[in-house]
């Protein structure tokens, strides 16, 4: 049994512990049919990834729930990997690339995919290290990469798949380009800002002149693409118009005025130009009418030359030169300021053009369906329930999923292209020849699928689909996803319906949403604001179990919380507090050999710390079971500090003071058993610190981590116990001492008033409350004028004071007392006053609510009457 350090040094232990628990296999979990299997799969992190506070909060979670589950007995699996993120990793690679002054095309595909493979090896692992510093229980065995060769075998399964179902189809359709990355983007990828621009009001010429109609657009820039102009059909001012044309200034095309339900009638002029290939609802129109598509802008987001005179042009610069002419030919008539929501890519931020391009699509609709419905019959449940609210709407409108990327680095989408009759042919190996014609060469698709769509099947191609392995068989679906809120659509929901899909349920019963981890005012962490923390410094300071401990505290589902330092440093103090009352444990122990608790005979401060343990133990496997960690912690933090540190250490000192070894015995076994298990309660959000205790203490096995988690024992939930009123006396009489400034060494006689069983514990009084004496009294001393006195719930205590006390201010204290119990017996009766309350809230905390207004009022009887005593009305 080793000793227990001086002082406790995370910087010492950490690290040491963490690579014994990877030597041991710990975190390694296997298929047990004797076991309940408890799954949870790692929010894959980006290669390019750094540790930020959200992923320590996010890993966090996950790694004291399935510690706690593995201490329960489950066959525990915490299933680590990360993530290729197509446009993010390629973009580092290009901008490495261009310090040496080479581009993409320099290199050719090849080159350029053996540098990201390499920049993946130097780059990709370093947040993986990061994560163990956080002390991640990952069963790192069976780490996986969404490039590995098994979840590439998985991609290229789903997509053929999915094509021969005719769910995966490649056609021209308005998608979400962005011109900076030079790639499509899904709907969810883009993101939505509010700016201010301007509603250019343009006329539009009848070919005689004689006529004409107005439109408006804040795309000035795309105008060259119009094909049509659109009215509703209902709408008399123009039903002249429709069926003529108008010209196109400057450009002088002829284009068609059509009547389509889709314009609004009381919206600006009644009608709208039609852009067909940079506006998707435009695009609709067009297909409805037959109207050419024009595109007028390259992947770069320079202007084509469909656009004329504007062509080469950017677009920022193609909005001022089409202004400046249509305002030179009499075209532009009004500008007006607008604000209006502008789409911008959620990598580089810049603004998406919404252009006509062939791409592969998935139809969603079909795959929508049973992904709705299993959140709504139950079968997956969102913690907290608010949030399904977000994943209904999104799949409630979704539309079909563009998965094509214009990328290199990436799954490269399994269609092949015949070079002689251009016949598609998707399959999981290049064909040998063409099943149309016969020719042997064959060109495979140059572009890779979204990130998100590996992403989608990482439940299930993680634990070895579509092979039938044990593991897929024995963990799927998963128990448990943790997640933030920001990638309920952009994930979640993909992998419901891919889960769905393909493996017939869902991936996972439950949905743990957490919020962000905002900085102390309140902001988002950006680097723009060069407000973020960086957890590693953070623990370098204080320790991984300071910074754990400071996340889980005040951590409540779906919730965003404050980071501050004090707070952090707040929970260092605990772990010395901890360390500390260890230490003193442990010394008192020395080489005693200790008997089983369930055969010594207890005290009634041992049989207080038993129930208030079990009390504990109750509470937190409640608060893990049901995702509330931030209850937990509390619970743990109040329990250790308060009622173990503050209270039973300090009555067990008589005891271990004295020359009775047996009664130092007992002491001792008290203090080891709760100590020992609470350190099982505390594992999961504090892994190090109490690994480190827990082997030094007697009789405990070769690490916390395997132990078994602690169970309510029925043998120590006494029910006669008043050892609270006891505590409650202590308390009280400290306080008074300290208002009336009565000296530590000057000790008083306590007098006792009480109907309670307590008088085997005049002992605990005399020494903690520093009595000289202690009385138990049937009746109101008969000189009360001549003692301070303390109503308590269930005794009133009496102190001869003598000169000590001055009158006035025992009224003054006495009439505070006042004022307090009758604030508390208004809220609380307040709320039973309160119908919704009584209503909604469980009978048990009515019933509490209830016991307060009685307990209070009882109390407010015996202070007025103290007053009254003291001749105060």
């Amino acid at each position: 049994m080793k000793e227990i350090a001086k002082q406790y040094d995370p910087k010492q232990v950490e690290d040491r512990l963490y690579k014994h628990w990877m030597e041991k296999g710990y975190f390694h979990a296997e298929v047990d049919e004797n076991k309940k299997p408890f799954c949870i799969v790692m929010p894959p992190p980006n290669i390019t990834g750094q540790l930020h506070m959200g992923h320590a909060l996010d890993n966090m979670m996950q790694d004291a729930i399935i510690r706690f589950k593995r201490m329960q007995g489950y066959s525990a699996l915490w299933l680590p990997g990360t993530d290729h993120a197509s446009i993010a990793t390629e973009v580092k690679i290009v901008d490495a690339m261009a310090k040496e002054g080479l581009k993409k095309e320099d290199l050719g595909r090849e080159k350029f995919l053996e540098r990201a493979w390499a920049w993946k090896k130097q780059y990709g692992g370093r947040i993986v290290e990061q994560l163990k510093k956080l002390g991640s229980s990952c069963d790192w065995e069976r780490e996986r990469f969404t490039m590995d060769e098994g979840c590439s075998k998985a991609v290229t399964e789903v997509f053929v798949k999915l094509y021969e179902k005719g769910l995966i189809y490649h056609g021209s359709r308005i998608i979400n380009w962005c011109p900076v990355c030079k790639t499509a983007l899904s709907d969810a990828e883009v993101e939505y800002e509010e700016q201010s621009s301007h509603l250019w009001h343009m006329r539009y010429f009848t070919p005689d002149g004689k006529d004409s109609i107005t439109v408006a657009t804040t795309r000035p820039e795309t105008y060259m693409g119009d094909t049509a102009v659109a009215v509703h059909p209902d709408d008399e001012r123009y039903t002249h118009l429709v069926g003529k044309t108008v010209v196109l200034p400057l450009m002088n095309r002829e284009i068609p005025i059509v009547a389509d339900s889709y314009v609004e009638m009381d919206f600006g002029s009644g009608a709208v130009k039609i852009t067909p290939a940079h506006d998707p609802n435009d695009f609709e129109v067009s297909l409805r009418h037959n109207l050419p598509v024009i595109r007028v802008m390259n992947d770069d987001g320079t202007i084509n030359e469909e656009g004329g005179i504007f062509a080469g042009l950017t677009r920022e610069e193609a909005r001022e030169e089409v202004v400046k002419k249509l305002t030179e030919c009499g075209a532009l008539i009004k500008t007006e300021d607008y604000s209006h929501n502008v789409g911008t890519c959620y990598r580089c931020h810049s603004a998406v053009e919404p252009i006509i391009s062939k791409q592969w699509f998935v139809k969603m609709e079909s795959l929508a369906k049973p992904a709705l419905e299993a959140v709504k019959n139950g079968e997956t449940n969102f913690v907290p329930d608010r949030f399904s609210k977000i994943y209904y709407n999104w799949l409630e409108n979704i539309r079909d999923w563009c998965v094509s990327r214009q990328l290199w680095w990436g799954h490269r989408i399994p269609a092949y292209y015949c070079e002689k009759c251009g016949e598609t042919h998707v399959a999981k190996e290049m064909p040998v020849k063409c099943s149309k014609c016969g020719h042997t060469v064959l060109n495979q698709d140059e572009d890779v699928l979204d990130t998100w769509f590996s992403s989608a099947l990482w439940p299930f191609s993680t634990l070895g689909w579509p092979e039938k392995t044990k593991e897929l068989d024995y963990y799927y679906p998963t128990n448990a996803l943790i997640t933030g809120y920001d990638i309920i659509f952009f994930w979640v929901a993909r992998m419901m319906f891919s889960g769905i899909e393909q493996m017939g349920e869902v991936p996972f019963k439950t949905v743990l949403i957490h919020g962000i981890v905002r900085d102390s005012q309140g902001r988002k962490m950006s680097k723009s604001l060069g407000n973020g923390i960086d957890p590693l410094e953070v623990i370098d300071k204080y320790g991984a179990d300071a910074l754990r401990f400071s996340l889980a505290s005040g951590n409540s589902p779906g919730n965003d919380m404050r980071f501050y330092w004090e707070k952090v440093e707040a929970y260092r103090n605990f772990a010395n507090k901890i360390w500390n009352a260890s230490r003193f444990v442990k010394m008192n122990i020395a080489d005693r050999k200790l008997p089983d608790i369930k055969t010594i005979a207890l005290d009634e401060s041992d049989k207080w710390i038993l129930k208030k343990f079990n009390n504990l133990v109750e509470s937190v496997t409640k608060s893990f079971d049901s995702y509330e960690l931030g209850i937990a912690a509390q619970s743990l933090y109040d329990f250790i500090w308060s009622e173990y540190c503050d209270w039973y250490i300090e009555l067990t000192k008589p005891r271990l003071y004295s020359d009775d070894e047996n009664a130092k015995t007992n002491a001792c076994c008290v203090l080891n058993y709760v100590l020992s298990n609470t350190l099982k309660l505390l594992h999961p959000l504090m892994p190090f610190i109490t690994e480190e205790i827990w082997t030094s203490l007697p009789d405990n096995e070769e690490s916390i981590m395997i132990s078994a988690w602690p169970e309510v024992n029925e043998q120590f939930n006494f029910d006669d116990l008043n050892f609270d009123v006891v505590v409650d006396i202590i308390k009280g009489v400290r306080n008074l001492r300290t208002e009336m400034n009565v000296p530590q060494n000057v000790k008083t006689e306590i007098l006792v008033l009480t109907d309670r069983n307590i008088k085997q514990t005049s002992a605990y009084i005399e020494k903690l409350a520093s009595s000289n004496k202690v009385t138990f009294i049937n009746e109101k001393p008969k000189d009360e004028d001549n003692f301070a006195s303390i109503v308590l719930g269930g005794a009133q205590v009496y102190i001869p004071m003598g000169e000590l006390v001055d009158t006035n201010k025992e009224i003054e204290r006495l009439t505070k007392e006042k004022a307090t119990i009758e604030s508390e017996i208004k809220r609380a009766q307040g709320k039973l006053n309160n119908q919704g309350f009584i209503a909604k809230a469980p009978q048990k905390l009515v019933d509490e609510e209830k016991a307060k207004v009685q307990k209070y009022t009882e109390m407010l009887e015996k202070v007025c009457a103290r007053l009254n005593s003291l001749g105060e009305k």
